[in-house]
């Protein structure tokens, strides 16, 4: 009771340990050595020609003495690091592929920017007729509509194909980590609905191959969404209007909560809570501008103890939307204090019928699951966040309606699965395969937060509780257990093989569970 008191797991005594003694941390290269390192790294032998390496024939580069790639292959095969155990995921890298002799083919990807489209981007000639149509009709662009023919508009929003969200497990648009590989394991583990990292409309706009990266679809993935964000309604309508034409997705759903400042201080994500009326001038217009169904994410409000979405729920379904997503939190708390969710009972129950609500937040078992839907059966479903970071094998408890006292060597296998996904998906080249273990590595720096179902005196564990230190029932499961990068970095290698000289991790998300709310 006392360390469920201070938001600690209750491990059994008989596996709890002292805590580890923090290392001292190296000093912080500045940026210039860092960028002086990694011009360095790119004239070395190591960095040669994808045309090159491909074909195995130098005179294969365009670019001949002006490409910024090494064209020694003999060089480049006397470095290359030794190649690792396993087959070829498949390879369009030729001499540089880590896994040697067997190739294969690409696995089934959707949703690649295509050079065209990325080329019209750049140049800003992009058309845009069905946004600029429901924009001009909406009075929310001052220039004068265009002269065309027939202006016939999209569907009425009650005509659209609808999508049903209820019962279905839906893993939640996930940063950084919620890449396509996790999502392929996710679906693998029993999950309904999957949707791709929130995408920025400014980047997606200017054709930015980076962020059209995030849209990318697995053919596993049955029902699929993608996230978008902006501030304005013009730039909402022409990248929903961009998808439909050059992407392949089941519904779109715009995010109105992301509490991250740079997202906020453009005016983003949940800053469109203090702004109902540009709120609903983006979805209007949106909706307006596709077929495609259009969901909206957003949380309870913008500051602490000020909630506000029962206010507009009850209007939102005149809007267009096929469904909102309600985070349980205010912008101003982030990820701290237990979500609110009697609060997004009260949400729900607001809404009219023809608009399908979602709950999210600190979803961490089925128990927490089969309450929520007990509680307002009128709930359509729950989406599922950071839960499935920590153990994405909670789609099938879900499912399977069970506390699942998974075995280290049953999350290794995982992990196995996830960087075979990792490897088909950013390639089997040195790039790729450091590429994967980095975002291994970031996965890594949430999964350690997992304490076995056997080693707790109170079941389920709570989101919220920080593992203290313990002894794991094998050393494989003390190893998972650890809170340092750099037994995370011994995982890596057990998978992947050892890491480059001088390699270093630190996770992207500083951010946790267990920091306090900050202002702002």
């Amino acid at each position: 009771e006392e360390m469920v008191a201070k938001s600690i797991a209750p491990v059994k005594r008989d596996f709890l340990c002292p805590p580890p003694v923090a290392p001292l941390m190296d000093e912080k290269k500045s940026k210039r050595q860092l960028k002086r390192e990694r011009l360095q790294e790119q004239k070395s032998a190591l960095h040669i020609c994808p045309a090159v390496a491909k074909s195995g024939n130098v005179d294969s580069c365009v670019y001949k003495e002006k490409c910024r790639y090494s064209h020694d292959m003999e060089s480049f095969k006397s470095q290359k690091p030794d190649d690792l155990d396993g087959l070829c995921p498949f390879c369009p890298y030729g001499i540089a592929c880590r896994y040697a002799a067997t190739h294969k083919k690409r696995n089934g990807e959707l949703n690649v920017l295509k050079k065209d489209v990325q080329k019209l981007l750049w140049k800003n000639k992009m058309k845009f007729p069905k946004a600029d149509d429901a924009l001009n009709l909406l009075g929310l662009e001052l220039r004068p509509p265009k002269k065309t023919k027939d202006k016939c508009l999209k569907l009425h929003p009650r005509e659209k194909k609808l999508i049903d969200f209820k019962e279905k497990l839906y893993l939640a648009p996930l940063t950084t980590v919620g890449n396509l590989p996790f999502r392929r394991l996710c679906k693998a583990l029993g999950a309904d609905i999957t949707c791709g990292e929130m995408a920025m409309c400014t980047n997606l706009l200017q054709g930015q191959a980076s962020e059209w990266a995030l849209l990318r679809r697995h053919s596993s993935e049955d029902l699929f969404g993608v996230q978008i964000c902006g501030a304005f309604p013009d730039t909402v309508a022409k990248t929903v209007e961009l998808i439909e034409q050059h992407c392949t997705v089941d519904f779109i759903d715009i995010n109105m909560g992301c509490p991250i400042d740079v997202v906020v201080n453009k005016g983003a994500g949940s800053a469109l809570l203090t702004k109902p009326m540009r709120m609903k001038s983006v979805v209007e217009a949106s909706c307006r501008a596709v077929e495609t169904p259009v969901t909206i994410k957003v949380r309870t409000g913008y500051f602490e103890g000020k909630n506000r979405i029962d206010s507009l729920i009850s209007d939102m379904g005149n809007w267009g939307v096929n469904a909102v997503t309600v985070h349980g939190r205010t912008r101003q708390q982030r990820y701290s204090k237990p979500a609110d969710w009697e609060y997004v009972y009260q949400c729900v129950r607001t809404a009219p019928s023809t608009l399908q609500v979602l709950g999210n937040g600190d979803v961490f078992s089925y128990l927490d699951w089969n309450i929520h839907k007990s509680n307002c059966p009128e709930l359509s479903t729950c989406m599922i966040a950071r839960g499935a970071l920590v153990k994405p094998w909670i789609f099938t408890e879900i499912k399977e309606q069970r506390h699942w006292d998974i075995s280290s060597g049953e999350r290794l296998d995982i992990l196995r699965d996830y960087v075979r996904f990792g490897l088909q998906h950013w390639g089997s080249d040195s790039k790729g395969v450091e590429t994967t273990r980095h975002f291994l590595l970031e996965w890594l720096s949430y999964t350690f937060r997992y304490v076995p179902v056997g080693l707790l005196e109170v079941i389920p564990q709570k989101i919220n509780w920080r593992p203290p230190s313990y002894f794991g029932r094998d050393e494989l499961e003390t190893l998972m257990a650890s809170e340092s990068a750099a037994d995370w970095i011994r995982i890596s290698e057990m998978l992947l093989g050892k890491v480059p000289s001088g390699f270093t991790f630190s996770p992207k998300h500083k951010s946790n569970a267990y920091d306090k709310a900050e202002n702002g």
